[in-house]
């Protein structure tokens, strides 16, 4: 659909505040470039908003924050969508892709603790404190290396998680509702401008992250030249390499929220080379494999080689076949970035998962799905 004529550009946002001060990010960022485009933010509710009494793998569905918004964004009614990128599937819904994914912020954990409290951190918190987490990552990690804590789920978005904690008193009785503290994204919390609430950042030594997570991604129509087009000087090399590796390292276990599944990645371009360190744990925390691989991205003479190969008799790249979609990689349109290095990150996470899969993380996978599917009423 062609909206190059258009002067407003609708924009698919959740209706809680730290969706909003992200979809608002990345309109400043754009309004920069575009400064003639008026951008008008469309909020709504996703499944993952509205039920809260269950934890989120016992819903039972996928794209639970993200399937409204595509509908949206599917039907016209809105021309790209902002995400937390650790929310959006590896597989992505048919005719949509990820046109940018913004430079990564700390994609740590953070513990954030009841004021009277405070004065602890994850090692020294008296035995059998309650840690509120929605995450079967986070739960793993946690029985494995803090075994005297207890883990106790937590939904809702970022002010109704830390109500929920504010409003929790130590009355000694265990009871599930008294956090002593909740884990949450250090990036979020960051930018709600919360910093002064993070008792303890949580090393990736420690607490492996979620694959995306502290990255924005702009998700919109397959095939939407105008708007990739726009979005395109958002894409960030660094993160868009990582989220490639992490995607394709998921995409290969076939994780969502179904397993435990934790991931870190590094690009050092000094050195043109990344990174990737993985692991799969059974929901007790019990089994854990883990696995550590790394790549050499290709030198810029290489890929200028490559374009090179290309070229017409004139010396430019030949015109793009207007009817030839850019290839993809786990959903991400690569814009400017070398297929090079994006093969050489998808091929790193791909390979990372096998290492993993040929020492048994499969079997530990199925097994936290059976337990899972039991439980669903």
């Amino acid at each position: 659909m062609d909206r190059s004529d258009r002067k407003t550009i609708r924009v698919g946002s959740r209706k809680s505040e730290l969706a909003l001060i992200q979809t608002k990010f990345v309109i400043s960022q754009l309004k920069e470039l575009h400064p003639e485009i008026e951008f008008e933010i469309v909020s709504m509710t996703t499944m993952g908003d509205r039920v809260l009494d269950k934890p989120l793998p016992k819903i039972g569905e996928k794209s639970l924050f993200t399937k409204d918004l595509e509908v949206a964004l599917l039907s016209g009614t809105v021309d790209f969508i902002v995400h937390s990128l650790k929310d959006l599937p590896t597989v992505m819904e048919i005719g949509t892709t990820i046109g940018a994914i913004l430079k990564r912020d700390d994609p740590r954990d953070a513990l954030v603790l009841r004021d009277d409290c405070k004065e602890y951190q994850l090692d020294s918190l008296p035995s059998k404190s309650f840690i509120g987490t929605s995450s079967l990552r986070r739960t793993a990690q946690l029985k494995r290396k803090f075994p005297n804590l207890q883990v106790s789920d937590v939904r809702g978005n970022l002010n109704t998680r830390l109500k929920k904690l504010d409003s929790s008193q130590s009355t000694g009785d265990n009871t599930n509702t008294n956090y002593s503290g909740i884990i949450l994204a250090l990036a979020g919390i960051q930018r709600m401008g919360w910093e002064k609430r993070v008792s303890q950042i949580i090393d990736s030594d420690v607490m492996l992250y979620a694959v995306g997570q502290g990255a924005l991604a702009v998700e919109c129509r397959l095939g939407d030249d105008y708007i990739l087009e726009m979005l395109e000087p958002l894409h960030h090399y660094e993160t868009v390499l990582q989220v490639v590796a992490e995607r394709g390292f998921l995409t290969r276990l076939g994780g969502g929220c179904s397993a435990p599944v934790g991931i870190r990645s590094t690009v050092c371009l000094t050195k043109n080379a990344m990174s990737l360190d993985g692991a799969v744990w059974s929901l007790d925390g019990a089994e854990e494999l883990q696995y550590s691989s790394s790549a050499e991205l290709a030198d810029k003479k290489v890929i200028q080689s490559h374009i090179d190969q290309y070229r017409g008799e004139d010396g430019e790249p030949p015109k793009k076949c207007p009817y030839k979609q850019p290839r993809q990689f786990v959903g991400v349109t690569p814009g400017k970035i070398s297929y090079l290095d994006l093969d050489t990150a998808l091929k790193l996470g791909t390979e990372l998962a096998e290492n993993l899969i040929s020492k048994g993380a499969l079997d530990i996978m199925n097994a936290a799905k059976e337990i899972i599917h039991s439980t669903i009423k």
